[in-house]
């Protein structure tokens, strides 16, 4: 019988993840990866510590030269009235050293790499942070294999736990 998974409760701290990107991992062979920095508002980070949010659909891109955090759901903090609310799909930049923003718009230009968001948390200091990484997409038969390697897995494992 399977076991019930914990649920969320209350508010998180620290050292907690609030949203993590599993597609990613299957849609892109990950290489580099970053830790950035958000820029958010009040009620965002609210939202966040209740466990609100989602990166699924989410890319990182250019803009000005910075780098932005495109088409993220953070809903809105039901508690905080109307007018001190904020839009839920709106664009957020991300805070990186100019040297790390630089290698990473070299590497999308000259490799043909995409920037993907794979996880976003509180870090141990309490500050919301996403972590990034250089990816390039993964073929059909490379998804087909990757997936064959995960069965072959679980299989091994519990072959072995038999024993």
């Amino acid at each position: 019988m399977a076991k019930k998974k914990d649920r969320k409760s209350g508010m998180i701290s620290t050292n907690q993840s609030v949203a993590d990107n599993k597609k990613a991992r299957f849609d892109y062979e990950l290489h580099d990866r970053f830790e950035a920095g958000i820029m958010l508002t009040g009620t965002e980070v609210k939202s966040l510590r209740l466990g609100q949010c989602s990166i699924k659909e989410s890319y990182v891109g250019p803009k000005n030269g910075e780098l932005w955090l495109f088409n993220a759901n953070i809903p809105e903090y039901q508690q905080a009235g109307h007018n001190s609310q904020h839009e839920p799909k709106r664009t957020r930049k991300l805070l990186l050293n100019k040297r790390e923003i630089n290698r990473l718009m070299g590497s999308v230009a000259k490799e043909g790499m995409s920037i993907v968001a794979t996880n976003l948390y509180f870090d141990k200091h309490g500050r919301a942070k996403l972590s990034i990484a250089l990816a390039k997409g993964k073929k059909t038969h490379d998804k087909r294999e990757t997936e064959k390697k995960r069965d072959w897995d679980k299989q091994k494992q519990r072959l072995l736990k038999m024993q």
